[in-house]
Protein backbone atom coordinates (compact mmCIF):
# COMPACT_ATOMS: atom_id res chain seq x y z
CA UNK A 1 0.00 0.00 0.00
CA UNK A 2 2.75 2.30 0.76
CA UNK A 3 2.61 5.74 2.22
CA UNK A 4 -0.63 7.08 2.93
CA UNK A 5 -1.93 10.45 1.97
CA UNK A 6 -3.57 11.31 4.69
CA UNK A 7 -0.02 12.15 6.49
CA UNK A 8 0.96 14.88 3.59
CA UNK A 9 -2.64 16.31 4.48
CA UNK A 10 -1.99 16.21 8.20
CA UNK A 11 1.31 17.85 8.52
CA UNK A 12 0.35 20.65 5.37
CA UNK A 13 -2.40 21.31 8.25
CA UNK A 14 0.02 21.59 10.84
CA UNK A 15 -1.52 18.26 12.57
CA UNK A 16 0.96 15.90 14.10
CA UNK A 17 3.87 18.49 14.25
CA UNK A 18 5.90 17.05 17.06
CA UNK A 19 9.30 18.93 17.06
CA UNK A 20 10.86 17.86 20.96
CA UNK A 21 12.50 14.09 20.51
CA UNK A 22 10.82 11.73 22.09
CA UNK A 23 11.67 10.37 25.92
CA UNK A 24 11.70 6.95 25.01
CA UNK A 25 13.76 7.17 22.04
CA UNK A 26 16.09 9.45 23.85
CA UNK A 27 16.48 6.74 26.61
CA UNK A 28 16.72 3.68 23.65
CA UNK A 29 19.36 5.45 22.05
CA UNK A 30 21.63 6.44 25.02
CA UNK A 31 20.96 2.65 26.32
CA UNK A 32 21.69 0.35 23.42
CA UNK A 33 23.04 2.20 20.29
CA UNK A 34 25.64 4.39 22.35
CA UNK A 35 28.39 5.33 22.37
CA UNK A 36 29.85 4.65 19.04
CA UNK A 37 32.83 6.66 17.81
CA UNK A 38 30.73 7.22 14.40
CA UNK A 39 27.19 6.92 14.44
CA UNK A 40 25.03 6.31 11.32
CA UNK A 41 21.49 6.19 11.50
CA UNK A 42 18.48 6.03 9.57
CA UNK A 43 15.33 7.76 10.68
CA UNK A 44 12.27 5.99 9.20
CA UNK A 45 8.93 8.17 8.97
CA UNK A 46 11.17 11.18 10.08
CA UNK A 47 7.85 13.31 10.27
CA UNK A 48 8.45 16.88 11.42
CA UNK A 49 11.84 15.91 12.88
CA UNK A 50 11.63 15.75 16.87
CA UNK A 51 14.13 13.63 17.02
CA UNK A 52 16.84 14.46 14.91
CA UNK A 53 18.05 17.13 17.50
CA UNK A 54 19.26 14.00 19.36
CA UNK A 55 21.20 12.93 16.73
CA UNK A 56 23.08 16.11 15.82
CA UNK A 57 23.59 16.47 19.28
CA UNK A 58 25.52 13.14 19.39
CA UNK A 59 27.41 14.10 16.47
CA UNK A 60 25.69 11.06 14.23
CA UNK A 61 25.50 10.95 10.43
CA UNK A 62 21.77 10.93 10.45
CA UNK A 63 19.68 10.51 7.39
CA UNK A 64 15.97 10.25 7.54
CA UNK A 65 12.87 9.45 5.24
CA UNK A 66 9.42 10.16 4.76
CA UNK A 67 6.79 9.82 2.55
CA UNK A 68 5.47 13.36 2.77
CA UNK A 69 6.69 16.01 0.17
CA UNK A 70 5.34 18.97 2.46
CA UNK A 71 7.39 17.84 5.56
CA UNK A 72 10.73 16.77 4.23
CA UNK A 73 10.38 20.65 2.27
CA UNK A 74 9.98 21.88 6.01
CA UNK A 75 13.00 19.73 6.96
CA UNK A 76 15.13 21.06 4.42
CA UNK A 77 14.51 24.54 5.65
CA UNK A 78 15.33 23.67 9.24
CA UNK A 79 18.45 21.80 8.70
CA UNK A 80 19.71 22.56 5.76
CA UNK A 81 22.98 20.93 6.38
CA UNK A 82 20.48 18.09 6.27
CA UNK A 83 19.35 18.85 2.52
CA UNK A 84 21.05 15.43 0.83
CA UNK A 85 20.21 13.23 3.71
CA UNK A 86 16.95 13.92 4.66
CA UNK A 87 14.73 12.57 1.32
CA UNK A 88 11.21 11.96 0.28
CA UNK A 89 10.37 8.36 -0.14
CA UNK A 90 8.52 4.72 0.80
CA UNK A 91 10.58 3.52 3.01
CA UNK A 92 8.64 0.28 2.11
CA UNK A 93 9.76 0.24 -1.27
CA UNK A 94 13.18 1.95 -1.13
CA UNK A 95 15.77 2.70 0.97
CA UNK A 96 17.80 4.88 -1.06
CA UNK A 97 21.31 5.18 1.19
CA UNK A 98 24.66 3.96 0.47
CA UNK A 99 26.80 2.09 2.82
CA UNK A 100 26.12 -0.05 5.87
CA UNK A 101 24.34 1.76 9.14
CA UNK A 102 24.93 0.90 12.93
CA UNK A 103 21.15 2.09 13.69
CA UNK A 104 18.09 2.32 12.25
CA UNK A 105 15.30 3.34 14.36
CA UNK A 106 11.61 4.59 13.96
CA UNK A 107 9.19 6.19 16.21
CA UNK A 108 5.38 4.75 15.29
CA UNK A 109 6.04 5.01 11.54
CA UNK A 110 5.57 1.57 10.53
CA UNK A 111 2.90 1.44 12.49
CA UNK A 112 0.91 3.07 9.92
CA UNK A 113 1.09 0.10 7.30
CA UNK A 114 -0.05 -3.38 6.73
CA UNK A 115 2.35 -6.49 7.76
CA UNK A 116 3.18 -7.04 3.82
CA UNK A 117 4.71 -3.61 4.41
CA UNK A 118 6.07 -3.66 7.14
CA UNK A 119 8.81 -6.89 6.59
CA UNK A 120 9.10 -5.84 2.94
CA UNK A 121 10.56 -2.39 5.07
CA UNK A 122 12.42 -4.85 7.23
CA UNK A 123 13.83 -6.81 4.10
CA UNK A 124 15.43 -3.40 3.27
CA UNK A 125 17.00 -2.20 6.66
CA UNK A 126 18.53 -5.87 6.89
CA UNK A 127 20.17 -4.88 3.93
CA UNK A 128 21.55 -1.93 5.61
CA UNK A 129 22.65 -2.56 8.78
CA UNK A 130 26.05 -3.88 9.43
CA UNK A 131 26.23 -7.08 11.33
CA UNK A 132 25.60 -6.76 14.93
CA UNK A 133 23.57 -3.24 14.15
CA UNK A 134 20.77 -2.21 15.75
CA UNK A 135 17.12 -1.45 15.31
CA UNK A 136 15.25 0.62 18.08
CA UNK A 137 11.38 0.60 18.02
CA UNK A 138 9.23 2.83 19.94
CA UNK A 139 5.77 3.36 20.33
CA UNK A 140 4.87 0.44 17.91
CA UNK A 141 0.68 -0.07 19.16
CA UNK A 142 -0.68 -3.30 20.96
CA UNK A 143 -2.96 -5.28 20.08
CA UNK A 144 -4.29 -4.53 23.85
CA UNK A 145 -4.90 -0.80 23.20
CA UNK A 146 -8.42 -0.19 22.71
CA UNK A 147 -8.53 1.43 19.32
CA UNK A 148 -7.69 -2.42 17.92
CA UNK A 149 -10.99 -3.11 18.07
CA UNK A 150 -12.05 -0.18 16.56
CA UNK A 151 -12.10 1.17 12.99
CA UNK A 152 -12.23 -1.88 10.26
CA UNK A 153 -10.13 -4.51 9.75
CA UNK A 154 -7.94 -3.55 6.49
CA UNK A 155 -5.64 -5.72 4.41
CA UNK A 156 -4.45 -8.10 7.47
CA UNK A 157 -5.48 -9.13 11.05
CA UNK A 158 -3.24 -6.70 12.57
CA UNK A 159 -4.15 -3.75 10.77
CA UNK A 160 -7.10 -1.42 10.90
CA UNK A 161 -8.66 1.60 8.77
CA UNK A 162 -11.58 4.06 8.78
CA UNK A 163 -11.75 5.01 12.25
CA UNK A 164 -14.33 7.15 13.17
CA UNK A 165 -13.06 8.66 16.39
CA UNK A 166 -10.33 8.34 18.75
CA UNK A 167 -6.50 9.50 17.92
CA UNK A 168 -6.22 7.41 14.94
CA UNK A 169 -9.17 9.25 12.96
CA UNK A 170 -7.98 10.57 9.43
CA UNK A 171 -4.44 8.33 9.47
CA UNK A 172 -5.12 5.81 7.51
CA UNK A 173 -3.62 2.55 8.12
CA UNK A 174 -2.85 1.90 12.13
CA UNK A 175 -0.94 -1.71 12.81
CA UNK A 176 -1.26 -3.15 16.03
CA UNK A 177 1.26 -6.29 17.36
CA UNK A 178 1.35 -8.69 20.26
CA UNK A 179 4.42 -10.27 21.45
CA UNK A 180 4.45 -13.18 18.82
CA UNK A 181 4.00 -10.88 15.95
CA UNK A 182 6.99 -8.88 16.91
CA UNK A 183 9.16 -12.13 17.08
CA UNK A 184 7.77 -13.01 13.65
CA UNK A 185 8.59 -10.00 12.07
CA UNK A 186 12.10 -9.34 14.14
CA UNK A 187 13.13 -13.15 12.74
CA UNK A 188 16.08 -12.27 11.53
CA UNK A 189 16.92 -10.17 14.76
CA UNK A 190 17.78 -10.92 18.62
CA UNK A 191 15.42 -8.85 20.45
CA UNK A 192 17.58 -7.73 23.31
CA UNK A 193 15.03 -5.82 24.52
CA UNK A 194 10.93 -5.68 24.82
CA UNK A 195 9.07 -3.32 26.81
CA UNK A 196 5.38 -3.04 26.92
CA UNK A 197 3.80 -0.09 27.96
CA UNK A 198 -0.06 1.22 29.28
CA UNK A 199 -1.76 4.40 29.93
CA UNK A 200 -5.33 4.36 31.00
CA UNK A 201 -7.00 7.30 30.40
CA UNK A 202 -8.89 8.72 33.22
CA UNK A 203 -9.91 12.06 32.77
CA UNK A 204 -10.78 13.45 29.93
CA UNK A 205 -12.83 10.45 29.86
CA UNK A 206 -12.96 8.81 26.25
CA UNK A 207 -16.53 8.80 24.59
CA UNK A 208 -16.84 5.22 24.92
CA UNK A 209 -15.51 5.23 28.53
CA UNK A 210 -11.92 5.12 30.03
CA UNK A 211 -9.44 4.46 26.85
CA UNK A 212 -6.24 2.02 27.42
CA UNK A 213 -3.27 2.99 25.38
CA UNK A 214 -0.68 -0.12 25.06
CA UNK A 215 2.38 -0.07 23.20
CA UNK A 216 5.82 -1.85 22.76
CA UNK A 217 9.09 0.00 23.11
CA UNK A 218 12.15 -2.64 21.93
CA UNK A 219 15.76 -2.98 20.95
CA UNK A 220 16.67 -5.39 18.64
CA UNK A 221 20.32 -6.47 16.89
CA UNK A 222 20.76 -7.87 13.46
CA UNK A 223 22.36 -11.45 13.22
CA UNK A 224 23.71 -10.63 10.18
Amino acid sequence: MGFSKEWDESYATNSHISIWPWSDLVSYVMRYAVPRDHLRVIELGCGAGANIPLFVHLNSEYYGIDGSQTIVDALHRRFPELRDKIVVGDFTRVLPFQGEFDLVCDRAALTHNTTSDIKDSIALVNKMLRPGGKFIGIDWFSTTHTCFTQGEQAEDDYTRRNFQAGSFTGVGRVHFSDRRHLEELFSGFTLDVLEHKTVTRELPAADKGFEIMAFWNFSATYKG
